[in-house]
């Protein structure tokens, strides 16, 4: 069987392999491909790490740290997987290490952090705020892995199998995952309609 890339994929597939390139030429220490490379896929970590976090407070900080220790490991990469796949794998695993830390940070007191509270809180409805935030309140109520899958296919843009390979575990399961956010996702936006209240707006 004949496999053919859409018009999108062969561009995915086009930006990946300049991309991971890129990185192959950082590596052996030019300075121009690191730049190239940062900016190929800088947006793709940022959108990543944000909505695996669920904290776009820390989402730039998180960026950062995995672009550090991509540079600092940068001499082991060998191309296997593409530059963005191999990315992901180290804002993934920034971001559980940041999970980490806040849970063993000791609390200074019981008092709320109300202005982090209330961004996060906010209706997704009220005019101004960009879609984006819409979108991450309705994947804030979907599972973990059920979440990251759909992250990682649907919006990353990695195919089942990278991110199948990212996630640990096999295709058919990333492919479950990713329909079964999508039935939830789909129901919610149609429970938003039937209401006439917007999407992760309160009731």
């Amino acid at each position: 069987m004949i496999s053919v890339l859409t018009p999108a994929r062969a561009q995915r597939a086009h930006a990946d392999a300049t991309a991971t390139a890129w990185a192959l030429a950082a590596r052996g220490g030019d300075p121009d491909a690191a730049d190239h490379f940062v900016r190929a896929l800088h947006g793709d970590v940022l959108r990543y790490v944000a909505w695996l976090s669920g904290d776009p407070q820390s989402a730039h900080d998180l960026t950062q740290d995995t672009f550090a220790r991509a540079f600092g490991s940068l001499h082991r990469y060998e191309g296997r997987a593409s530059a963005r796949t191999w990315l992901l794998s180290i804002a993934r695993r920034a971001v559980a290490d940041s999970l980490r830390r806040a849970a063993a940070r000791p609390r200074i007191a019981d008092a709320t952090d109300w202005q982090t509270l209330l961004e996060r809180a906010q209706p997704s409805c009220l005019p101004g705020l960009d879609d984006g935030v819409a979108l991450l309140a309705l994947l804030d109520g979907l599972p973990g892995e059920r979440k990251e899958a759909f992250v990682l296919t649907q919006l990353a843009g990695l195919s089942y199998e990278e991110a199948a390979r990212l996630a640990g575990c096999a295709v058919g399961t990333v492919r479950s995952r990713v329909s079964r956010a999508r039935a939830t996702l789909e129901r919610l936006l149609r429970e938003a309609d039937a209401s006439g209240t917007p999407a992760a707006c309160p009731r």
